[in-house]
């Protein structure tokens, strides 16, 4: 039996909103107050948001080759990571306000590994860290052809600086297992796979 939250949007109250810095990215002070599970309300909490927003990830993999597209780029975030700063990821970017997306999917599988999917498959969406940042992600998986794909990609505007990778699905199970991929999106794409592997398999060959 499925449990629904005890709370909800009205039991809540936010008494102050302050921009503290607008960049890229914008961080918010916000004071709020909030209904307890023993009754009452909270005393008044003082937090600072990180406003991302909404991203796409999408997980591409080749049923026929039974291979996974991986992009490897630098990240700031993991300088102090045991591998070192370079990650390998999904392809992703931010949705911007009025995009959905698939669409916004559909431009980043272009400037980060130059595919169009054969079918986009909806895995989940996410909180990416809701301690500290409202930044959602809505992950799929992208059935594609894989053969011959691999190269180097991004945006040079973005200063992105991208290389696209094409691994067999027993290498990419067994750098998980190693703790070699540990981007959070990625290891959510690959648990989803290994449930469905098999449905997918299947489904090209009975194509073929």
């Amino acid at each position: 039996m499925i449990t629904k939250h005890r709370f909800s949007a009205r039991d809540y109250r936010i008494e102050s909103r302050e921009t503290v810095f607008q960049g890229f990215f914008r961080i918010s002070k916000l004071i709020i107050r909030h209904r307890l599970f023993g009754g009452g309300w909270s005393k008044a909490l003082g937090r600072e948001l990180f406003q991302r927003g909404d991203a796409v990830g999408v997980l591409l993999y080749d049923p026929r080759r039974h291979a996974i597209g991986l992009v490897e780029q630098f990240r700031a975030g993991a300088l102090n990571d045991q591998h070192g700063p370079w990650q390998y990821e999904v392809v992703a970017g931010m949705i911007e306000p009025g995009q959905t997306p698939e669409k916004v999917a559909a431009k980043e599988l272009q400037e980060e590994a130059g595919i169009e999917v054969e079918k986009l498959l909806p895995i989940t969406d996410y909180l990416v860290s809701a301690g500290g940042t409202d930044e959602k992600m809505h992950m799929y998986c992208g059935l594609c052809d894989l053969h011959s794909r691999e190269g180097i990609f991004g945006a040079e505007q973005e200063g992105e600086d991208i290389l696209f990778q094409v691994w067999p699905y027993d290498d990419v199970m067994a750098a998980q297992a190693e703790g070699l991929l540990n981007s959070a999106a990625l290891t959510i794409g690959l648990f989803w796979l290994q449930l469905n592997i098999e449905n997918l398999r299947n489904s090209a060959i009975l194509k073929d």
